[in-house]
């Protein structure tokens, strides 16, 4: 299994996940096509009902097969097949321990029924007993101790909700969109399921890697990662992402940046008001030793990753404009 580690493979998943003979993942995660009628480079999104929902227990089933014993699953589906998923779930013996809502702004607009500005996110497990759910990594300040000053509050923070709306779908503008696909998660969604749900030196597989952001957002927090993309054209693009995303960690690697970032989108604070607020920043600091595992953070080491942030964000949205003619 060695030889596929940290590799997209051009291929078909249910192909080669049968050939795979032994458990090697410790966390799956699947954005698979929801059949919409979408249309990929090399797969076009629109199947007969009951053909889509057998091809989705066959890609299931595998990968539960290659899922070690303490090993978790997610899986990203739309309205139209979300209960099939849960069903056949069921059917293949895995263990749901949450039904996730991804709400997020940028909805799709419709002329006869409300927007859809959600996504489904089901967290299942092979065996209910025995997996991996790194809770401090993902905790979050409760209002309790951002609004309410109550001594109640738990100084760990809280487990986040099983409504997730910290995270937008990545549109065309974006920064971090590529624009060689037209479908993309965000990367700090998939840091939160990474963090959650794996451990350094783990492995993750994406059945349907698409641009690779899976593959990203694990290379980023130290784990290896294995990605099955049908398309040449996905797949080569999305090799050229993480060489080149590996040499920006090389050069630029920081665990307090990597943090601090991720706990900033989660919070939705900005670096200004943390800046402005002691109390504020003193609660955020702590969270991030929590996350890190106790690891201290200094205020001020902090404070300066907080201060580069905000002007770079200010930079990045201050129209440069040009008014030669």
């Amino acid at each position: 299994m060695e030889n596929y580690l940290n590799k997209i493979i051009c291929g078909d998943c249910i192909e080669w996940l049968g050939q795979i003979e032994q458990p090697f993942a410790d966390l799956v995660f699947a954005d698979p096509p929801f059949n919409i009628g979408y249309k990929y480079d090399k797969y076009y999104d629109k199947r007969k009902k009951e053909n889509y929902i057998a091809w989705t227990k066959q890609w299931m089933t595998l990968c539960r097969d290659v899922l070690k014993p303490h090993g978790s699953f997610y899986i990203a589906i739309g309205d139209d097949y979300a209960a099939n998923v849960k069903v056949i779930a069921d059917e293949i013996g895995l263990t749901m321990r949450n039904w996730i809502i991804w709400h997020y702004t940028f909805g799709q607009q419709t002329k006869s029924k409300f927007a859809r500005a959600h996504t489904h996110i089901f967290y299942f497990v092979k065996d209910s007993k025995n997996f991996t759910f790194n809770d401090h990594a993902v905790r979050v300040p409760s209002d309790r101790q951002l609004l309410y000053n109550d001594r109640r509050a738990n100084p760990l923070g809280k487990i986040p909700d099983d409504v997730w709306n910290t995270d937008s779908r990545v549109c065309g503008t974006f920064n971090e969109r590529v624009q060689w696909h037209p479908c993309q998660m965000p990367e700090n969604l998939l840091k939160r399921i990474i963090a959650a749900s794996s451990n350094e030196a783990d492995c993750v597989m994406d059945p349907f890697s698409g641009s690779a952001t899976t593959a990203a957002a694990a290379l980023q927090m130290g784990r290896n990662y294995v990605g099955i993309e049908v398309s040449e054209n996905y797949a080569e693009q999305s090799r050229q992402r993480l060489a080149q995303l590996s040499q920006d960690i090389s050069r630029n690697g920081d665990i307090v940046k990597d943090q601090t970032q991720r706990l900033l989108a989660d919070t939705r604070i900005s670096p200004k008001k943390l800046l402005k607020d002691k109390k504020l920043l003193r609660i955020f600091v702590n969270q991030l030793s929590v996350r890190a595992g106790n690891r201290q953070f200094a205020g001020e080491e902090v404070a300066g990753v907080l201060r580069e942030i905000g002007e770079r964000d200010t930079k990045m949205s201050t129209p440069q404009l040009d008014f030669k003619q």
